[in-house]
């Protein structure tokens, strides 16, 4: 059977199909047109490239920003914000006269990593973003847990816990409230707390290679941001407690924040008795295509 996943991205559209084994047999990717017909027409067109490099035809899974509300079927909270209050997932049934199954981006990462991944035979796993912004997924054997309304994972936009003083009250998000995980532990977040302590403007590798040669401020930053991230993980270990989480986005590529994140999980965990794993995606980037190939089974 092949499987068909499309990643749909805030900068660019990436198809890829799939065999039972997991093996790509297309992959392809085109620039987010920036539009709501030309994105339908270009979804299209590159599920059907990708059928023909693959020589059959196969399920259609999508991985989007934001969610589709399960009593309207509108898309919300899209980065691509053409698509907010639209039926995608409808349009692109009638546009392709098949049926596709949809899913949160951050979901089809941590479906990804269960399958086949680093989260591999875990039972329980949280996939984190943590990139231009910040989102969520929950895998419980083997299936998404998007919640009553859809919005199973979005840690995002839920406050810092733990703030200090010097934190407190966060800055302003733009979901209109405050102190957001969105805008603290993504690279977003680590850009802007180095820009405010120095009032100059680094982009985040940047940043942790200053951290590397020892470069004070840059040193606090990071410090801070691995505070930050570690503080986060341990509230989702509060009230989920995974076995395991797969860390996604280009902060998951900083190697110090591996190390560091378990002490600070346990010292905010109840009972500080956590001993899960943290792990980086085993597909990097290429979890999102995957995991919205997976939304059919593996």
């Amino acid at each position: 059977m092949i499987q068909i996943g499309i990643d749909f991205g805030g900068t660019k559209i990436e198809a890829a199909a799939l065999d039972n084994a997991g093996r790509y047999l297309a992959r392809m990717r085109v620039p987010n047109p920036g539009s709501y017909d030309a994105a339908i027409r270009d979804v299209c067109a590159l599920i059907g490239a990708a059928e023909q490099e693959a020589g059959a035809a196969g399920t259609i899974g999508i991985g989007t920003p934001g969610s589709a509300s399960p009593r309207t079927g509108l898309m919300r909270n899209a980065n691509s914000t053409y698509i907010n209050g639209r039926s995608f997932r409808q349009d692109l049934e009638v546009a392709l006269g098949r049926d596709v199954r949809m899913a949160n981006d951050a979901n089809c990462l941590a479906l990804s990593e269960v399958v086949d991944g680093a989260a591999a035979g875990a039972r329980t796993v949280f996939a984190v973003i943590i990139g231009t912004g910040v989102g969520g997924g929950l895998v419980v054997d083997g299936q998404i847990i998007g919640g009553a309304n859809g919005i199973g994972g979005e840690w995002g936009h839920v406050p810092l816990p733990w703030m200090t003083a010097e934190e407190y009250p966060g800055p302003s998000c733009w979901c209109g409230h405050s102190g957001c995980l969105d805008m603290l532990i993504s690279g977003t977040g680590l850009r802007k707390d180095y820009a405010a302590r120095t009032g100059h403007t680094l982009d985040g590798e940047a940043i942790v290679q200053a951290a590397r040669r020892g470069d004070a401020t840059a040193v606090t930053v990071l410090d801070a941001y691995i505070s930050r991230l570690g503080r986060a993980l341990a509230m989702v270990v509060n009230i989920v407690d995974p076995d395991v989480f797969v860390l996604g986005g280009g902060m998951s590529n900083v190697e110090e924040i591996y190390p560091c994140l378990p002490d600070i999980i346990r010292a905010h965990s109840f009972g500080r008795a956590w001993d899960g794993r943290i792990v980086p995606a085993k597909w990097g980037d290429s979890s999102g295509v995957r995991g919205a190939a997976r939304l059919w089974g593996n």
